[in-house]
């Protein structure tokens, strides 16, 4: 006997929407245990996902730890106190914040209050790929703009003259990051308040700020008393990256009062689990630990991106904890060469980069290991590329 449903030869996921059909999900960078089971390896390394090797602090364990006994309880579903102390260390009232499962999750939150299939919504070529995703899933219309040419000061960047123009009456948003991922690029404060100033009141900016950590470090200076001056502005930024809390995805908005009562409507209920928001609230009581990290990181950017340069290889410059590496038409082999020596990287080729490979600062061993590799795949495919990368990737 066949299970429940009607017969016939209709596919169930053909019941999906025609916007989510269209959609190519998201695909993650390769964990490390999936790389050890596949090529019976130890000891890999991942600099492909632009997490902090250094970790959180010993105190942002120790809550989360502490916090355990309570696991079986609801957490609660408001962040009253990481709320609290993010007011408190930002300066900008509760009701401007609103936090999320990671930054990701602010973001879809932002297709779901302010998108729908009559509107449409604005971002950049090279841009995080997630925006369009995110777009696409409400129907609306999704506007790449093309970037900055390679030529460029700063190539591959956000054009904001060209992004400008192709706001329409029915767009709702605009994503911008900065700095951006993958390219590492970044945007002056006086060129970027300058374009949010200049938008309709209809349109509101995303300037997604996950790497802004890292970015101070490179002189870029804090956007954050923007919040108080433009009301069409959401700064989105993450406990990610610079505070090592990838793994308890934490992240929050700032924007105006009746932004964010948008966004808190369409919020799941408990979106941050408890552990999640103790390992938070201890992070921004040790800003110290993660201070020492992004110095430690942005010195090793300086070394790394000056190795890699001495091989021959161009590296775009980067305010945040990653390089945007092109090494050719063997991207592909080289990754795939690179994965054989245990080092997990991040091919670019669904961002239309298939020369690039993005990657991740990791501590000083571990670029150690990445550069001597790269300076062998080099070796290698310099005198004779294919036979080269058959040898090493035996």
């Amino acid at each position: 006997m066949s299970g429940g449903g009607s017969s016939g030869s209709a596919h169930p996921g053909e019941l999906a929407v025609g916007a989510v059909r269209a959609l190519s999900p998201y695909v993650p960078g390769k964990p490390l245990s999936e790389l050890e089971r596949e090529l019976g390896i130890e000891d890999s390394i991942k600099l492909a996902s632009n997490e902090n090797p250094h970790g959180p602090s010993p105190a942002v364990l120790e809550a989360m730890r502490a916090a355990l006994p309570e696991v079986w309880l609801y957490p609660d579903g408001s962040c009253h106190a990481l709320k609290g102390a993010l007011s408190q260390r930002l300066g900008v009232p509760t009701s401007m914040l609103t936090i999320g499962n990671g930054s990701n999750d602010l973001l879809v939150l932002l297709g779901e209050a302010f998108l729908a299939p009559a509107s449409s919504a604005v971002y950049s070529q090279y841009g995080f790929a997630v925006y369009p995703l995110v777009i696409g899933a409400t129907g609306a219309q999704a506007i790449e703009v093309p970037a900055l040419p390679p030529g460029a000061a700063m190539a591959r960047g956000h054009d904001l003259a060209a992004m400008r123009a192709a706001i329409r009456p029915d767009t709702r948003l605009v994503f911008i990051a900065n700095p951006n991922n993958p390219t590492g690029t970044w945007l002056e404060a006086a060129e970027l308040e300058a374009f949010v100033q200049g938008l309709p009141a209809t349109t509101l900016v995303v300037l997604d700020a996950a790497y802004h950590e890292y970015a101070q470090a490179r002189g870029l200076p804090d956007t954050l008393d923007w919040a108080h001056r433009h009301a069409n502005l959401v700064q989105v930024r993450t406990f990610s990256k610079a505070y090592g809390l990838a793994g308890a995805r934490v992240g929050y908005a700032i924007s105006h009062p009746e932004v964010a009562e948008a966004l808190n409507r369409v919020r799941a209920p408990f979106n941050v689990n408890s552990l999640a928001q103790a390992g938070a609230l201890a992070a921004l009581d040790d800003a110290a630990h993660m201070q020492r990290c992004v110095q430690a990181t942005m010195r090793e950017l300086t070394r790394v991106t000056q190795a890699i340069r001495a091989l021959g290889l161009p590296v775009g410059p980067s305010a945040a904890n990653f390089v945007l590496v092109e090494v050719g038409a063997q991207a592909q082999q080289i990754y795939q060469a690179l994965l054989e020596r245990g080092l997990i990287v991040r091919p670019l080729a669904n961002y239309a980069l298939p020369a690039h490979l993005r990657i991740t600062i990791g501590l000083p061993a571990h670029n150690d290991r990445l550069l001597a590799a790269l300076a062998e795949l080099t070796a290698l495919t310099g005198v004779a590329p294919a036979e080269g990368l058959r040898r090493a990737n035996r």
